[in-house]
């Protein structure tokens, strides 16, 4: 596998964004490249162009009448597509099938061995769920790519770790079933923040019981007891032996989020990638593909990101 990592970029995955003073604004992502420049990473990272999904790949996760239902309303962009947060707009589903399409992309050159990791700022959108769409997520890029891993290339064991400051619960509910599927998410409490899910006695049902851990963080949780956690769920990942990592590491988890209360820095997102990679490469397979989630404000996605795409470029150059 190169030693090489990757990050894709590009004005058709900034256009997945919402007007009107709407928090998931389209300026997402030129406040991480922004910042990307600024730091160089620019050019210690292989820089990609935005990948088109097709219906067939969303329809690996999606149902049939629910992307008709998002085609239908990018045309006429009206409407929401759930029951409030997530407007249509003319043009969401080329937008949305480009999210999905660079997190399917990463994830099969990675396994072609192009590159050892990936990081896609607008991706991780995780509240999208099979028949619909939920908190600012249309389409769910992780769970079509999970799909893919398991349809074209046989990887049978997945891992999935989310540290955005709201609780994963497309991938999550899912999966929840599916023993193959490891899940750690780390959020804000449910009783604090939406979408009010993500309890520890969640941990996955019938055969998958055991290889889910949700933890629920109490409102203002720093770094310090954030890292109280890590020991267990470094274990929990090299015990599972997954062949392949998705990281969602929203910014919304770190302090001066207008929408949230957790107070990490942007140090912990840099960790955490930085960490995961290790596991990775620990397995054997260094195979590890970050997806930006949320975030909204400006400076904490470029710090916030920028720190997760450099730990990829230092475990990349080191290895």
């Amino acid at each position: 596998m190169a030693k090489t990592a990757c990050v894709y970029v590009g004005k058709e995955i900034g256009d997945y964004g919402f007007g009107g003073g709407h928090p998931f604004g389209p300026h997402r992502m030129e406040a991480f490249w922004s910042e990307a420049k600024t730091q160089g990473l620019d050019r210690r990272a292989l820089v990609k162009k935005p990948v088109l999904a097709g219906r067939d790949l969303l329809e690996k996760f999606h149902t049939r009448d629910y992307v008709d239902l998002v085609e239908d309303r990018s045309e006429t962009g009206e409407g929401y597509l759930d029951y409030g947060d997530t407007p249509a707009f003319p043009g969401i589903f080329e937008a949305a099938s480009y999210v999905v399409g660079c997190t399917v992309d990463a994830t099969r050159k990675i396994m072609a061995g192009e590159f050892s990791s990936a990081f896609i700022p607008i991706a991780g959108l995780h509240h999208a769920r099979r028949d619909r769409a939920g908190g600012f997520c249309v389409f769910n890029d992780v769970g079509v790519a999970i799909h893919c891993l398991r349809d074209e290339f046989g990887i049978k064991k997945i891992a999935y770790v989310d540290i955005d400051a709201h609780h994963g619960d497309g991938v999550f509910y899912g999966f929840e079933s599916d023993p193959d599927v490891l899940i750690v998410d780390m959020h804000q409490d449910g009783h604090t923040l939406y979408p009010g899910t993500g309890h520890a006695h969640e941990t996955g049902k019938g055969a998958a019981a055991g290889t889910k851990m949700n933890i629920p963080l109490p409102p203002g949780t720093g770094d310090s007891l954030f890292f109280q956690f890590w020991p267990k769920v470094a274990q929990f990942l090299t015990d599972g032996k997954p062949d392949f990592i998705f990281f969602q590491c929203g910014a919304d988890s770190i302090a001066g989020d207008p929408i949230t209360n957790m107070r990490l820095s942007p140090t912990a997102h840099y960790h955490v990638a930085l960490r995961l990679a290790q596991i990775a490469d620990s397995l054997g397979h260094g195979r590890i593909v970050g997806v930006g989630g949320g975030g909204y404000n400006s400076a904490n996605i470029g710090h916030g990101w920028c720190g997760v795409l450099r730990a990829f470029v230092e475990n990349a150059e080191t290895r």
